[in-house]
């Protein structure tokens, strides 16, 4: 058998460049077409991953009827507060802010992120003399983090869109929640298909081995007594080095959406799913919590959006029976 004449790339050149993300919370720039009167999304903590027993509910499946075992991520959701309405009108170059209303009564916690007015700005009735204008409503929400097992005290700001058929629907449940406090259960139910938008787990500068996954060169092909490097980084003509050639750089850090995982779980209690000890690098939960199916990218603590799917497949069978969470401690032997 000779050599394979060619082989998929290590690594999607998609997702090129292979930068830093800007900022560690995440911006999502896509919204699902959702006619149900809610928030799209809802900021949470990635607390750690444990394992669940659930009965395949698939018929095709061969475990059908089966106990089946799955890793899932558990995700820690207090409560967040709907700081201010924001509203955008749409000109040649897509969409513009119009105007934003902030609630008369914010917490003091929302000055260790941004400054605060002493007095209200705007009022909630300017935003129905621009009823005609107005094609999106998103909402401005602060999480408190230090209400969970971070030691974090600055809270998150966010920009969420309103799901709903029309601009007046959305506009009023804007208006009725504006300085409420919501809970996980207003915005997603158990069973629900979601996409988790996050920023991965930084692994620093690496080589283009591990970057790539790039053959390591063996024998006389090998530079010095080291074989982990691009064997040809180029022709001599064009005499610049091509963007798709595997090179060294930055690794992880990068914001990516994890698309189609399902909510297997919505509990108030975190205790429930905290394992002895606590999890690692996180700690005990103290508010409720989500239980998605599988894995979320990110380390620990890390703040992930779970947003409505924007690509969801026809939902056939629904939310399996869970039998058994394990809360044996991840701390090792």
């Amino acid at each position: 058998m000779g050599m394979k004449k060619n082989r998929p790339r290590r690594g999607s050149l998609a997702f090129s460049p292979r930068k830093r993300a800007k900022r560690i919370v995440p911006k999502i720039r896509s919204w699902p077409v959702d006619e149900k009167v809610r928030l799209q999304a809802y900021p949470v903590y990635k607390a750690g991953v444990t394992h669940a027993l659930y009965v395949e509910n698939n018929p095709k499946s061969p475990n059908a009827e089966q106990e089946v075992a799955s890793p899932v991520t558990v995700l820690e959701t207090p409560n967040i507060t709907i700081a201010g309405i924001r509203v955008y009108k749409k000109d040649t170059n897509g969409l513009k802010v119009l105007t934003e209303v902030w609630a008369p009564e914010l917490d003091q916690e929302l000055a260790r992120k941004l400054t605060v007015a002493k007095k209200e700005l705007k009022s909630v009735d300017t935003l129905d003399s621009l009823i005609n204008e107005i094609v999106d409503v998103r909402v401005i929400v602060y999480t408190i983090p230090k209400e969970t097992a971070i030691a974090k005290k600055k809270p998150e700001v966010v920009e969420i869109r309103v799901g709903g058929s029309s601009v007046d629907e959305r506009l009023n449940y804007a208006k009725g929640i504006l300085g409420q406090k919501l809970s996980i259960n207003d915005v997603f139910e158990a069973g629900e298909i979601i996409d988790t938008v996050a920023v991965t787990k930084g692994k620093g500068f690496q080589g283009s081995v591990k970057r790539w996954g790039i053959k390591i060169q063996f024998g006389k092909h090998q530079r010095k007594g080291v074989g982990r490097h691009t064997g040809s980084i180029g022709p001599w003509r064009p005499r610049r080095v091509m963007w798709s050639v595997p090179l060294p750089g930055q690794m992880g850090f990068h914001q990516r959406t994890e698309y189609n995982k399902r909510i297997f779980k919505i509990g108030a209690e975190g205790t429930e799913v905290t394992p002895k000890g606590g999890f690692l690098n996180y700690g005990v939960l103290k508010n409720g919590y989500v239980l998605v199916k599988g894995t979320v990218q990110g380390p620990a603590k890390r703040l992930v959006m779970i947003r409505g799917a924007i690509r969801a497949p026809v939902d056939k069978f629904g939310l399996p029976e869970i039998t058994y969470i394990s809360t044996e401690s991840k701390q090792g032997n």
